[in-house]
Formats: structure tokens, C-alpha cells, sequence
């Protein structure tokens, strides 16, 4: 049985860079990828927490991008063009896209988030220096990223499963205003 996650994580942080595209060249593309990587690894390891979950998500599919293509006004006409310019689209997970878009609006959360990781299956003891460009991007990361962690544009994402993320963390965590 497949428990890993990497293709959900790499499909969901792809999904995330074509939403919200970085500004610049190679290197700003290469830091909003980091970026969207790390939150959306991040948001997986607490959505599917156990080998478990993960083998259960990855036998029964995450459900594809369709509904965040309509909500963010990207959905496909159809389905044109050969299959691997859309297949990788049915391992976006919603729920791991809104935790993911959450995290990277809300450096709070995502602090909370990161410590909330060291006691799981998928990362015993690992250190938030994996997840810096999450937790503490420079000017470079945010001016790469300037899209991909804008507040206004990931919220209609962030918020349709934020509930679901802060109970994951924790009851009585306040949400930011």
C-alpha cells in the first residue's frame, strides 16, 4: 500500500504556483515553488496524519481541482490537449490546498501549524528550520510569492476548510483578524 504523499503534495503545490503565479524569472518561480511546497507539506502531514491516512488517500484519490478551479475562476472548458497537460489536476486535495493557501496568509498559523507537526508520524522531531521560507520569508520570498501569500486573493481558498484546520490545531485558537 502507497502512504506517501508526494504526489498529492507535489500536484496541490503545483495548483497553488498556477493559480497565483510568482513574479519574476526562474528564481522567483523557484522560490514560490519552496513556498507552496512547504505549506502545502505542512497541511497534508496534519490532514493525513498517520501512514493510514495517507494509504487511504492515496487508494482512493484526493478529488481533483474542479471545485478551486471554479472558485477561483480557472475551471477547464474541457478537457483538451493530451492527457498529461491535466491529469496531475485529480491529485490537487482541496483541503489541503485551503490549509495550505491558510498557512500562507497567516504566519501565526503557521507557526502553530509547524509545531503542531513535530509529534507526528511523518516528521518526529523535525525542525522548523525545513519550513523557513513558510515561517520566515525574506523580501525575496515575499516579492516572488507576492500572489501566492496575498491575504485577499487566497482567501476565498483559505477559508473553505479553515475551521477544519483550526480544530486540527487545537480548540480555542483565535482566529486572525
Amino acid at each position: 500500500m502507497l502512504t506517501d504523499l508526494s504526489p498529492l503534495i507535489a500536484a496541490t503545490a503545483r495548483w497553488l504556483t498556477v493559480s497565483y503565479p510568482p513574479s519574476g524569472g526562474a528564481l522567483a518561480s523557484a522560490l514560490c515553488e519552496a513556498q507552496a511546497r512547504q505549506a502545502v507539506t505542512v497541511a497534508a502531514w496534519l490532514r493525513y496524519p498517520t501512514e493510514i491516512d495517507a494509504a487511504l488517500v492515496t487508494m482512493a484519490g484526493p478529488g481533483g481541482a474542479a471545485r478551486l478551479d471554479w472558485i477561483t475562476g480557472t475551471e477547464r472548458a474541457g478537457e483538451e490537449g493530451p492527457v498529461d497537460d491535466w491529469a496531475w489536476r485529480t491529485w490537487v486535495d482541496e483541503v489541503v490546498a485551503s490549509w495550505a493557501a491558510g498557512l500562507l496568509t497567516d504566519p501565526e498559523l503557521a507557526g502553530t501549524a509547524v509545531a503542531a507537526l513535530a509529534d507526528g508520524e511523518h516528521t518526529p522531531g523535525t525542525p522548523p528550520a525545513e519550513f523557513r521560507r513558510l515561517l520566515a520569508p525574506d523580501d525575496g520570498d515575499r516579492r516572488a510569492a507576492a500572489l501566492l501569500r496575498h491575504p485577499d486573493l487566497l482567501a476565498p481558498v483559505a477559508e473553505l476548510h479553515l475551521d477544519q484546520l483550526v480544530d486540527r490545531l487545537g480548540p480555542g485558537r483565535a482566529l486572525a483578524a
